[in-house]
């Protein structure tokens, strides 16, 4: 029977998606687990964000390809339902119940605490009004929080976040999304297929800014082109809420409005009254520092979003498995973050894993960059691609790619491959060696690096200059002196 405080094996402060994973690996290896939890149990990704929001990117991609249907097979007069997608997405998330994952942490042997827990030391925890003790280890998951900016008025409106979104039941006519990364982009594209008037405000140069500037125009370009309006590079200066109506006031004088006003403008971790002074760490840093086995000091642990790693599910996943590992005594590899895929659900989506061009030339490296454009191979071509490519970073001293970029149809399903080929630093020589599907969208990849010669990498595209540059780079790798 568990106790109602004493000591434990593992204390799991915050219980979504990786302390949830932790939890579990740790329960099924015969541990004793508490996790603490003040929200859902499973956390943001599968109620409020990856899960539901990919559901409604679904749906909205269907409509999508069914009113191509008069360009590529016949007619079809499509009508659209959001009750429909309302519906799957509450069946998903159980209508936001998180019985079902809590049933799932005791059925392991594991008891969820509802509340805040607050380190007392290097090995306590008090939650709740109890006190638990760790005997092996404390995690800390606690996640990250929406990062809300600061615009005069934007506070004293009733502004929707993503949370607003995923329970919304009806349409409003139209909405400013104010925040062009990842999340902007795909709810807005979303919402503009079901018919809503959309316009995208983004403070920083262009959509996606922290992708490749190609991929960010490739983005752009399309969603114009399905009606959305854009406006980057311009700051909101002030936000209000009258007579029904959202208004933002933009740098430049302009003023929009809309019946509603979404926030995605990034997340911040939040380390204040987690107790962090009780084992001598600043509370008021960026983030929780960890080494390669995800131990903060001593027995205290930290994964997901608190290390600043980067703010996707599947980083604290992966963190969770070292962690687990290495408190269970196993041989396990090391934390390694020169391979972090990122995907954006858009349509086109966007996939990129590794350094950027920008970031690999801050980093002193010498790099050639190929860029492949996916109208000009095979596949897109029979498929209708208007526009996308795959951008490859190589590192002129080694016969490696250190990053890449794919922005089109399936661009996150086609990164997979590269994100092998960075993580394993795959030579490039041994990629043109694979023999690649034809045509097949992963086969753009062997067209981009000369897999099957300047044949068919040409054919289409004669133009291209991506086999000469690593004709070049692969032949000087080994080389004396180079």
């Amino acid at each position: 029977m568990k106790k109602e405080s004493g000591e434990v094996d593992v204390i799991v402060l915050g219980v979504g998606t990786s302390g949830e994973d932790i939890s579990l690996q740790l329960l099924d290896a015969g541990l004793d687990v508490v996790g603490i939890e003040p929200s859902l149990v499973g956390g943001e990704c599968p109620y409020w964000a990856c899960l539901p929001s990919k559901m409604m990117i679904r749906a909205a991609n269907s409509l999508k390809e069914a009113r191509q249907v008069n360009s590529f097979a016949g007619e079809a007069k499509i009508t659209s339902n959001w009750n429909v997608v309302a519906k799957r997405v509450g069946d998903l998330t159980a209508n936001w119940n998180d019985s079902g994952a809590i049933k799932r942490y005791e059925e392991h042997g594991g008891r969820v605490i509802r509340g805040f827990g607050k380190l007392d030391g290097p090995n306590t925890v008090i939650a709740d009004g109890q006190t638990f003790t760790a005997k092996k280890a404390i995690v800390i998951a606690t996640g990250s929080r929406p990062l809300m900016p600061p615009v005069p008025g934007l506070a004293d409106t009733e502004f929707w976040t993503t949370h607003s979104i995923m329970q919304m039941k009806e349409l409003p006519d139209s909405m400013i999304i104010m925040g062009g990364g990842a999340s902007g982009c795909e709810l807005g594209q979303v919402l503009a297929r079901f018919g809503v008037d959309i316009t995208i405000i983004e403070m920083r140069d262009r959509l996606l800014p922290d992708e490749e500037p190609e991929a960010s125009e490739v983005l752009e370009n399309a969603l114009i082109d399905e009606g959305i309006k854009v406006h980057s590079g311009t700051e909101v200066q002030k936000a209000d809420f009258m007579n029904g109506s959202f208004s933002v006031k933009l740098a430049g004088g302009q003023e929009l409005n809309a019946d509603r006003l979404l926030v995605t403008t990034g997340r911040r971790v939040e380390l204040e009254g987690l107790g962090l002074e009780s084992i001598d760490i600043d509370e008021t840093s960026d983030f929780l520092p960890v080494d390669e086995n995800m131990q903060v000091k001593g027995n205290i642990y930290a994964i997901g979003d608190v290390t600043g790693k980067g703010f996707y599910s599947h980083v604290g996943l992966y963190q969770s498995s070292i962690a687990a590992a290495h408190i269970l005594g196993k041989v396990h590899h090391s934390a390694s973050y020169h391979a972090v895929p990122c995907a954006t659900f858009t349509d086109p989506e966007v996939g990129r894993v590794g350094l950027t061009e920008a970031e690999a030339i801050d980093a002193g490296i010498p790099v050639a960059v190929i860029v492949k454009q996916l109208p000009l191979t095979f596949r897109g071509m029979v498929h209708g691609v208007e526009s996308g490519m795959v951008k490859l970073i190589a590192d002129r001293k080694k016969d490696i790619i250190l990053g890449a970029t794919v922005a089109g149809p399936y661009g996150v399903e086609i990164m997979g491959m590269l994100n092998l080929a960075i993580h394993a630093q795959i030579p490039i020589s041994e990629l043109r060696s694979i023999m690649y599907a034809f045509p097949s969208f992963y086969s753009t990849i062997g067209e981009a690096v000369g897999a099957y010669g300047r044949g068919v990498t040409t054919a289409l595209d004669p133009s291209y200059e991506g086999i000469r540059i690593l004709d070049a780079l692969v032949h000087t790798v080994g080389q004396p002196g180079k």
